[in-house]
């Protein structure tokens, strides 16, 4: 029996572990294949080994998109699904091949009702979401777009060293035009400034910052948007 040992399970005692490798399936996903729909979701519960995966909501009449969240590592999918039993009406989009485990949803639901253990990490997980959640409802209402693009680029500044990427690694200017709720040459105006004021630097799609100090005083000044 395979087994998937990942940092989200290292806490578990070995009887639940050994649970999930019995019902776990391992899948594989490539980018741009449509794997994970709201259908499914009511079926079956996924755990990301690896690989990037957008899910986001689009206005159809006016194809503008707001990325909600992208999953990745230790990311869980569909939590909402899961609580409620109601389907979740979002689309799902892979950036980036992957792995994921696969659980039927009605065992997982078993584990939350009955296994304190499953629930120690199953709820801080969601309170994580839920903040994410909250944070974007604020910065889309109380931050202009040159605010939330500096926002997002302090939030991914750190680096899991064990995978080695950020949110904001090899994403388009586009993806990270729906990740604060704009477009892409908007995107693309407010990283040349910050270029231009000698913060940030781009190779290729990554974002590195060069002046940490000079970023936090930007942002406390965002109001007068004086990039020096």
């Amino acid at each position: 029996m395979k087994q998937y040992e990942i940092e989200l399970f290292k806490n578990l005692n070995d009887t639940l572990k050994d649970e999930i490798n019995r019902y776990a399936k391992l899948i594989k996903f490539k980018k741009n294949e449509y794997v994970f729909d709201s259908d499914d979701a009511t079926k079956h519960f996924y755990i990301f080994l690896s690989g990037r995966v957008k899910v986001y909501q689009i206005n159809l009449d006016t194809l503008k998109e707001q990325t909600i969240s992208i999953l990745s590592f230790g990311d869980m999918f569909d939590a909402i699904t899961l609580l409620d039993g109601q389907i979740h009406e979002v689309m799902v989009d892979i950036l980036e091949d992957g792995e994921a485990l696969r659980l039927p949803i009605e065992k997982v639901r078993e584990w939350i009702y009955k296994n304190p253990a499953f629930n120690r990490i199953f709820f801080p997980y969601i309170a994580t979401q839920m903040r994410k959640a909250e944070n974007l409802s604020c910065e889309l209402s109380l931050y202009d777009t040159n605010e939330r693009l500096i926002h997002l680029i302090l939030n991914n500044l750190e680096t899991d060293k064990k995978h080695k990427k950020t949110l904001l690694q090899n994403l388009s200017r586009s993806e990270i035009a729906n990740l604060i709720g704009t477009v892409r040459h908007v995107v693309d105006r407010h990283i040349k400034e910050l270029k231009n004021a000698g913060v940030i630097e781009t190779k290729r799609k990554n974002i590195i910052v060069k002046d940490i100090e000079k970023l936090l005083k930007l942002l406390k000044n965002s109001s007068q948007m004086l990039l020096k």
